[in-house]
Order: C-alpha cells, then sequence, then structure tokens
C-alpha cells in the first residue's frame, strides 16, 4: 500500500506498533518499507508507537507534520483479529481487540479531524464480514462495526473543512491476519466463493486507498466494500 502511495507522489510516513528490541519483527517490516520508498525515489520515515496510546500518536502526528510540512492524508490500518464463537469467547480477547480495532480508530480519527489539512483524507479500515457474518468472528465484526460508525459521524462532523473520512471494508485479502490459523482447504473455500474466484491481494486494496486519497473527493462518510463480488 505504502508502494501504491509512493507512485502516486505522495509523501508519509510507515507507523507501526514498534516494540523496544531494535530487531523486532515490526521494526524490520517498517524499516524495509521506507527503504523501498526511498530507493524509488520517494520520501517516507517510520514511526512507532501503539495506534490506542493517545500520547505515541500525537508524537507520530507531530513527527510526520514536522518532516513534511503538514498532513494531508491518513491511512488508518491497525487492527488485530481474534476469532472464536460469541458463548466461549476470552473477554481478554475481546477488550485486546476492542483496544486496538475501537479505541486505536478513535485516536487516530480525533487527531486526524485535528491535524488534517483542507483537502485532505481520512481512511479507516472495517472488514467485508460485516456483511458475510461468518460464526467466529462476533467480536470482531462488532470492532468493525464501530469503525464504520465512527466514520460515518466524523465525516458530518468535519463539515465545511474539505476533509473526506470514508472506510475500505476488504474481502479475504492473502495478508497474514487473513491467512494465520486456517487451514489450505478453508483458503482454498474462501478464494472459490467469490465470482472472481481469487483471494484479494494487498495491491487491490491498495487501489482503493489510492482512489479514496487522491482523485474521490466526491466520495464522503462511506464504507467501500473491495472484495470481488463475494458480499
Amino acid at each position: 500500500m505504502s508502494g501504491r502511495h509512493q507512485r502516486d507522489g505522495v509523501r508519509g510516513q510507515i507507523t507501526d506498533r514498534l516494540r523496544t528490541l531494535p530487531d523486532a519483527p515490526n521494526v524490520i517490516h517498517a524499516t524495509a518499507i521506507v527503504g523501498r520508498i526511498t530507493a524509488a525515489g520517494g520520501r517516507a520515515i517510520a514511526v512507532g508507537g501503539d495506534v490506542a496510546d493517545e500520547t505515541a500518536m500525537a508524537q507520530a502526528f507531530d513527527a510526520v507534520g514536522a518532516a513534511f510540512g503538514g498532513i494531508d492524508v491518513v491511512v488508518n490500518t491497525a487492527g488485530i483479529m481474534l476469532l472464536s464463537p460469541i458463548a466461549t469467547l476470552d473477554l481478554a480477547d475481546l477488550d485486546r481487540m476492542h483496544r486496538t480495532n475501537i479505541r486505536g480508530t478513535f485516536v487516530v480519527a480525533r487527531l486526524a479531524a485535528n491535524r488534517l489539512r483542507a483537502g485532505g483524507a481520512l481512511i479507516n479500515f472495517s472488514t467485508s464480514v460485516t456483511r458475510l457474518q461468518f460464526p467466529g468472528y462476533g467480536a470482531y465484526v462488532a470492532s468493525k462495526a464501530a469503525v464504520e460508525g465512527i466514520t460515518e459521524i466524523l465525516a458530518r462532523e468535519l463539515r465545511g473543512r474539505d476533509i473526506t473520512v470514508n472506510a475500505v471494508a476488504p474481502g479475504p485479502t492473502a495478508t497474514p491476519l487473513f491467512l494465520d490459523g486456517k487451514s489450505d482447504e478453508e483458503i482454498a473455500n474462501l478464494a472459490k466463493a467469490a465470482p472472481l474466484e481469487r483471494l484479494g491481494t494487498p495491491a487491490d486494496i491498495a487501489e482503493v486507498v489510492a482512489f479514496l486519497a487522491g482523485p474521490a473527493r466526491w466520495v464522503n462518510g462511506q464504507v467501500l466494500f473491495a472484495n470481488g463480488g463475494i458480499a
């Protein structure tokens, strides 16, 4: 996704839930993305922090504003997915998803509402499972339904600011969040479920984000379902 934005001329930061160790996986991943962007002639910085921590996120916004002279686009992809039937869900898992998926979205959205410049865009992330209603996804879907509510209301609260607020709701997409814990048979069945008969790719979702971040100035307060027609 960052690579697509770089091709579109969008400068920005890579924010991740970085750990304290310098060789932690998230640090390595974020640093590698920055390296690819800069090698291609773009500009990027990596900023660490927990999306649910308002102080850490304020510092991240400060760093980006200082590095690039302001903020025009915020893409809030942070999320976790812990699956279980509602009847047996560990409430600690519910709290973890609430902290990242709901509080994290709210913290970033609040900062974006105060920091984005006119002509800017905030893009949150929901899920197509809000329509598919797969068993075992109850708590996750509840957290993403909250994201959709935040998105739709904030778009209206920013009336007159020339800032769009939308959400992308991917369907089954070949990312670690989706693939982890699923058998090859489960993945194959989900790939066949969409009329296009394949899983989505990160590039597919990046195209939708790039549309919302750039030319889609008349799309506001919407949830765009990018799922190959599965729902």
